[in-house]
């Protein structure tokens, strides 16, 4: 097998946060071209159609003259992001302007590493090369099955698992330095189910991992699945934190323009400016973020109740910073004092 198997965030070598914090310019930006989805996976909030439409989200696809306004705020930061991940509550393909987003994020120089999370379901060889010709960095694919039957069940989606197997492997085989990482959940995958994934997947992608149910939708109950009780998403122990690391390091853009607290803020009830008439330095850095940062340091965040029942806080953690919340709020007010 040619793949490591390894997750797809970065578990080694990661930045000591309270060596950083306050952080001048973002570690990773969420910028959403698409928040609708194709799929209706039963872990997910945007698959649950009838609770999008009854909690009146905006739901639609980025406006490609928006997107590049928003590229261009990026730019302003004193250097470059580290990470552009064009991806937060949909299935980012939707929006056919995918690729002329990659290249407008890439020629700007806004971001160290442009990436993507997909279901896969669309990627055709045409769309691959027009994908990796733009200069895409990073494709995380998440597979909700290993056959057609399963996709059905899982996702609600029809799917011919043979070609949709085949787009994968000429996406892989045309890649350049794009690396591809391929995820599926596996708590109801039997010990011959997971090896099945790495016999097809493991020499047509770079990363390859078996993931566990997580409970990280605040506000979102899982009916049809079971989150794991017994060890987080990457098999980490189950630990809850008091202070949100996120908040600290990364914002998150929708699909409208709207601008989220939190990469999980699948409601919109995260609000913290908008793109459209802010630029993304201001709301960075602006009060409402402020506030938000000093409330988790102050380890307030089981009073506010989005951020209280965040599962996100104990399935999925890769930071810890609660130990260095007195120290960093020191740091933090003295950002508004100078």
């Amino acid at each position: 097998m040619k793949a490591k198997i390894k997750p797809r965030i970065e578990l080694e070598n990661r930045t000591k946060l309270e060596e950083v914090i306050p952080i001048e310019v973002p570690f990773l930006v969420f910028l959403d071209p698409s928040d609708v989805c194709n799929f209706q996976c039963k872990f997910c909030p945007t698959g649950d159609r009838a609770l999008i439409k009854k909690i009146k989200r905006n739901s639609c696809l980025m406006d490609f003259d928006l997107f590049k306004k928003v590229i261009d705020d990026l730019c302003e930061f004193k250097k470059p992001i580290k990470v552009l991940r064009l991806y937060k509550d949909g299935e980012p393909l939707l929006n056919p302007r995918f690729p002329d987003m990659v290249r407008y994020a890439k020629k700007s120089g806004c971001a160290l590493q442009i990436d993507t999370t997909t279901n896969g379901s669309l990627l055709n060889p045409r769309l691959n090369l027009k994908i990796i010709e733009a200069g895409l960095d990073r494709i995380h694919i998440s597979l909700e099955g290993l056959s057609q039957e399963s996709y059905k069940e899982f996702a609600g989606y029809r799917i011919n698992f043979e070609k949709f197997v085949d787009n994968i492997r000429h996406y892989y085989e045309h890649k350049k330095e794009c690396l591809v990482c391929i995820k599926i959940v596996g708590d109801n995958l039997s010990k011959e189910a997971k090896g099945h994934f790495f016999d097809i997947f493991g020499n047509i992608s770079d990363r390859i991992f078996v993931e566990h149910i997580a409970p990280c939708w605040p506000q979102f109950e899982m009916h049809e699945v079971i989150p794991n009780s017994n060890v987080g998403i990457y098999g980490q122990e189950i630990k809850e934190v008091e202070v949100c690391p996120y908040i600290f390091y990364s914002i998150s853009i929708n699909a409208d323009g709207k601008v989220s607290l939190c990469f999980l803020d699948w409601a919109r009830e995260l609000i913290v400016g908008d793109a459209r008439a802010e630029s993304i330095k201001d709301i960075w850095n602006n009060e409402i973020m402020f506030n938000y940062r000093k409330m988790h340091l102050l380890k307030k965040r089981k009073e506010h109740k989005i951020c209280a029942v965040c599962g996100q806080l104990s399935h999925c953690l890769p930071d810890d910073i609660d130990p260095f919340a007195e120290m960093l709020l020191k740091k933090l007010n003295n950002t508004r004092r100078e």
